[in-house]
């Protein structure tokens, strides 16, 4: 041993004189992969206690509980392994806030769909839909009249959307995917000025969608979610310009649920096209070691 390496090795702070780390600093830490369960269940407590936004808490239940229950066994059929359920719990949340129906069925198949996607579409060994938006689109396109989207549940009051502004906008910003957001909603405003231009409409009935719950879930609890996202942040930002761009194009065409069909078909095709394109990079040992950063790495170790 050199003498850098003594004066290294004596400079090092023992357990001791490492500063104490708070339980809010802990909780608040990038390695808490519990916060956005714990968050987006105190969405659907307060929104169900407040504004009854559920059709009931049995079905939402239910939903969760079919979720959890085909990760638990199709993560060990096919996988070999137990997976990490927070995923699947976060899928089921989703489910049962996202879509209304007068029947049960509804959200186990939609729930039973969401977790079965993850499994069966998969491509160099990533699913590819986001699961709760393939299993919302699949309803409303196959079950159109049985199966409604969240609309109008929580009416106009500001709280709910302040409530999940805030929650998600923590959430987001734990995944270093705030930027994702920003994108979408900029270009959406612009796209909407756009769509005034062509359908004559006025541009505060085209920007209001946004302020309704349903849009802030998509917003932050759909389009961000890292494992099927792209990783680069630029490819992120464009992949937000294309749903919108795809969204409006839909609304133009007068399709109801416009923004969950635009990331059906926007996400996927930039997920295989990410693909694509690495598998044919020649690898780069010193640029890959580069880019491993705390955001890539959190995105690899979150799931969905």
């Amino acid at each position: 041993m050199n003498s850098s390496t003594h004066r290294i090795a004596n400079e090092e702070p023992s357990s001791n004189d490492k500063p104490q780390v708070s339980f809010f600093a802990k909780f608040f830490s990038l390695d808490n992969r519990f916060l956005a369960p714990i968050f987006i269940t105190l969405i659907l407590v307060v929104g169900q206690l407040t504004f009854g936004m559920l059709e009931s808490w049995s079905r939402t239940f239910l939903a969760i509980g079919v979720c959890i229950v085909c990760e638990v066994v199709l993560g060990r059929l096919l996988l070999g392994k137990f997976p990490y359920l927070a995923s699947a719990y976060i899928s089921g949340i989703s489910v049962g806030i996202l879509i209304r129906s007068p029947f049960v069925w509804p959200y186990a198949l939609c729930a039973a769909l969401s977790i079965m996607s993850k499994y069966v579409l998969r491509w160099r060994d990533r699913h590819l839909w986001n699961p709760s938006n393939f299993g919302v689109s699949a309803m409303l396109f196959l079950y159109p009249a049985a199966v409604a989207s969240l609309s109008i549940q929580w009416g106009n009051s500001i709280w709910p959307m302040a409530i999940i502004w805030c929650l998600g906008s923590l959430i987001v910003m734990r995944l270093k995917r705030f930027h994702i957001c920003l994108t979408y909603v900029v270009t959406f405003l612009v796209l909407a000025y756009v769509r005034c231009l062509i359908t004559g409409k006025p541009y505060g009935a085209s920007i209001a969608p946004l302020t309704g719950p349903m849009y802030q879930l998509f917003v932050f609890f759909m389009i961000t979610d890292p494992k099927t996202t792209v990783r680069s942040t630029w490819g992120q930002c464009l992949v937000a310009v294309s749903i919108a761009a795809v969204e409006m194009m839909l609304r133009l065409a007068e399709v109801i649920h416009a923004p969950y069909y635009a990331l059906f078909l926007v996400g996927p095709a930039a997920n295989v096209l990410e693909i694509w394109l690495t598998q044919n990079r020649t690898p780069d040992p010193i640029k890959d070691e580069v880019n491993i950063t705390p955001e890539t790495t959190l995105a690899h170790a979150e799931p969905s």
